[in-house]
């Protein structure tokens, strides 16, 4: 995870001494994560996240959260063949996993 960060820094043209200055984050917080003895805590990586203008997950993992918005429409579409009845929101999220499972065997 620390090697996103610097990635960011490269990007940005910063020092990760200079994100700690302008966020507010210790240097030995940096520091600490730099020699993997810890992560830093939630409310500081969305410092960082924020300082760089990307997700607490970009982060983390150097991917962006998925957006399930336009599969969600063909879902719902799908879902409206159905009987008519309206499916609940949890009913809704188990067909978006299923989707996702059912694509990532195609990927194999």
């Amino acid at each position: 995870m620390y090697d996103i960060f610097y990635k960011l820094c490269e990007e940005k043209g910063v020092t990760p001494y200079r994100v700690c200055k302008e966020t507010g984050i210790t240097t030995a917080t940096i520091s600490n994560w730099k020699a993997g003895r810890y992560v830093p805590k939630a409310d500081k990586m969305k410092k960082i996240a924020d300082y760089f203008d990307v997700t607490v997950e970009y982060l983390m993992t150097g991917e962006e959260p998925k957006d399930y918005s336009a599969e969600l429409s063909s879902i719902e579409t799908l879902a409206a063949h159905f009987d008519g009845e309206d499916l609940s929101e949890e009913e809704m999220e188990e067909i978006m996993k299923y989707v996702e499972f059912v694509k990532s065997r195609r990927k194999k």
